[in-house]
């Protein structure tokens, strides 16, 4: 049995190397756990959605050989790993300053689910290490002799963002039980901005400060 070429022993291998990535804590956690945690279960899903958009972007580029330009031109992995590291940023900041910087006990407006979905999918589309990251993981598992590049590499990326999903969405979710608890705390209500503000301005400081070698 094969999908566009590869076998299922080679999707199954690929398949439990990306779920073992899934599972190791990274910014995608600190993302969607501080979202959860600070505006509910419900926004942590569509950001769940948004990265997994955001990525797909990534997939689409890296599957007909644009994202090989990251590489091919250090210039422009860095252009856009700064553009991504000031989107995060302009986050902190718009998070932290809302109406007004105010030490009151004052919960984050609601955020509208488009709104959460677009910030997410734009965090996840700016984040170059995402192309090299599938730059440097299909070439172990596509086998042009079997079949379209394209095709396999389009088949391995949706079940990479499958399984992602899955992992991500089951953190999601138990972040949100703990969500719900920190709702009725009063302390909470007075840092939950800072916290989230702190948690974007922590990704993006590891984002810029990130050598290309190193994502590579």
């Amino acid at each position: 049995m094969t999908i566009a070429g590869l076998s299922f022993e080679r999707l199954a291998l690929f398949a439990f190397a990306v779920l073992l990535l899934a599972l190791t804590p990274g910014p995608v956690w600190i993302y969607l756990l501080s979202r959860t945690l600070a505006q509910g279960r419900r926004a942590g899903y569509f950001s769940l959605f948004g990265v997994a958009a955001g990525v797909f972007m990534h997939l689409c580029l890296a599957a007909f050989g644009l994202s090989a330009l990251l590489l091919a031109i250090p210039a422009a992995f860095d252009a856009v790993k700064l553009a991504g590291a000031a989107y995060l940023l302009w986050l902190a900041w718009s998070t932290v300053r809302g109406n007004g910087i105010s030490f009151e006990a004052q919960p984050l407006p609601l955020v509208a689910d488009r709104v959460l979905f677009r910030q997410a999918m734009v965090a996840a589309a700016v984040n170059p290490k995402v192309a090299v990251f599938y730059l440097s993981l299909f070439p172990q598992f596509v086998d042009p002799a079997a079949g379209s590049v394209l095709a396999q590499s389009l088949v391995l990326g949706v079940l990479h963002i499958t399984v992602g999903t899955l992992v991500d969405g089951a953190l999601v979710t138990l972040a949100g039980v703990l969500a719900a608890w920190f709702a009725t705390r009063p302390l909470w209500l007075r840092t939950q901005r800072w916290f989230l503000g702190t948690a974007f301005g922590a990704l993006a400081v590891w984002l810029a400060t990130t050598p290309r070698h190193a994502a590579s």
